[in-house]
């Protein structure tokens, strides 16, 4: 097999590793929330909004030492023993309790935080400048499709049903378990990358090679304490500030995804016995959008001559006209609506269709910002990506666990107000740090010898 070879069959492998992961975890954040509400008529007390704050919160504070972890054990055992984490979290949902529930809650926090930085570590260095973009379009493309087989059955599974059963949360959850364990096993197949050619490495002479290998001969602690200082240094660099700016708003944006819209989409009684399997349908929707924009902005970067922005821009308008149909359609109580549901309405009757609709949107919308931050960092950052793919997750996540705490308290139309107005501001910094892109690999960025 040659190296490019080897190279593109890492990627697909990645990706399909983290499909099976996701169609587990992504489902269970789906669901979690309206499960819970049906457990809490139980002696089981507890938010699934708090435990993904929760998640979130463990998760942003952790990237402060994940590049170290990444350093001393490499990228694939540290995604395995992730993975197990992953697996566990949902086993949890087989026959929950408030103290397990939570405490598994903390501990994904910190596998999530070594997986994702594990995951754009081994992204990169499979990757060169020409390949980044088409290697995270089809990166992403896999991550999402985990959206469409978890929510398909949840779909088929679920309705016409008004209330979730125990029998049907064990039937899910022990599938779901299994399915993340699949995926976790996978990471086995990854091959190490031949040194040649890795992004950022075409330029490297002998004197470059000899310290590398010096730098292989240092103990583990020493590049634990290096990796932890490169990820201090990066949060003040300017280019990594602008980034934090779109990075907050992709965390926003996850956690009404991901999280808030299928449980607002639960709780509207006017949309009768299939609100809970609607959960389920906009799942599917927003997996369908995010493979979509992964395939096509991905796999056609190479014939952009326009660069990142345009996708960021349709990124933008998309997620902007998909909150002004939320605003119009969903009821304002519906994210903290009681296990009975609301039967409030908004601007217009609430309409399935319009709620499927938004449920693409977000998940095409999504995709425009995620694959693009993943290949401009990829981009900037060649040479020692974990501590930028670190920071980057710090950010989205730490944001992330903000809007799932505020989840529990705020209307819908405050909820949609915030992400508007990260998702301008993010957009104009993002802009910024594109035009400068080239400029900067081209002079030999001060970060790169952070």
């Amino acid at each position: 097999m040659s190296p490019e070879s080897k190279k593109l069959f890492n990627i697909v492998i990645l990706g399909v590793a983290f499909m099976f992961m996701f169609t587990a975890f992504q489902t269970c954040g789906n669901v979690a929330q309206t499960v819970i509400r049906s457990l809490n008529s139980t002696d089981f007390h507890g938010s699934g909004y708090t435990s993904l704050a929760i998640i979130y919160g463990v998760f942003s504070a952790s990237n402060l030492i994940t590049p170290s972890v990444v350093a001393i054990v490499g990228p694939q055992i540290s995604m395995f023993v992730s993975g197990l984490f992953y697996s566990i979290y949902i086993a949890v949902f087989i026959q929950p309790f408030p103290w397990s529930f939570y405490t598994a809650s903390v501990f994904i926090g910190i596998a999530a935080a070594v997986l994702w930085t594990a995951q754009g570590n081994c992204l990169t260095i499979n990757s060169d400048e020409h390949t980044i973009g088409r290697n995270s379009g089809i990166f992403w493309a896999l991550l999402q499709s985990s959206l469409f087989f978890g929510n398909l059955y949840i779909y088929f599974a679920w309705q016409g049903k008004t209330q979730i059963s125990e029998n049907d949360r064990r039937t899910v959850f022990i599938a779901l378990t299994v399915i993340s364990l699949v995926g976790t096993v996978l990471f086995f197949l990854i091959r190490k990358p031949d040194p040649e050619n890795v992004l950022g490495e075409e330029d490297e002479s002998c004197d470059d090679q000899d310290m590398e290998a010096t730098e292989s001969a240092q103990n583990n602690v020493t590049k634990a304490v290096d990796a932890f200082k490169k990820s201090l240094r990066l949060c003040v660099t300017k280019e990594m500030l602008l980034l934090s700016v779109t990075t907050a708003y992709t965390g926003l944006e996850l956690t009404f995804f991901s999280g808030v819209y299928g449980t607002c989409i639960g709780a509207v009684n006017k949309f009768g016995t299939e609100e809970k399997s609607l959960i389920g349908l906009s799942g599917i929707f927003i997996g369908i959008g995010e493979i979509l924009g992964g395939s096509l902005f991905g796999l056609l970067s190479k014939n952009s001559r326009f660069g990142r922005n345009p996708v960021v821009l349709l990124g933008t308008l998309v997620h902007f006209v998909a909150f002004y149909l939320i605003f119009l359609n969903m009821p304002g109580d519906a994210p903290i609506a009681p296990v009975e549901g609301t039967n409030s309405s908004a601007y217009i009757r609430p309409s399935k269709e319009v709620a499927i609709l938004c449920s693409f949107l977000l998940g095409l919308g999504d995709s425009c910002f995620n694959t693009q931050l993943l290949s401009i960092l990829g981009f900037l950052y060649s040479e020692d990506s974990a501590p930028a793919f670190a920071v980057f997750k710090f950010v989205q996540s730490i944001c992330a666990a903000v809007a799932f705490f505020y989840s529990n308290y705020l209307l819908l139309h405050w909820q949609l107000l915030v992400m508007v107005i990260f998702g301008f501001f993010g957009t104009i910094s993002f802009f910024a740090v594109e035009w400068d892109a080239a400029a900067i690999v081209a002079r030999g960025s001060d970060y790169r010898s952070i």
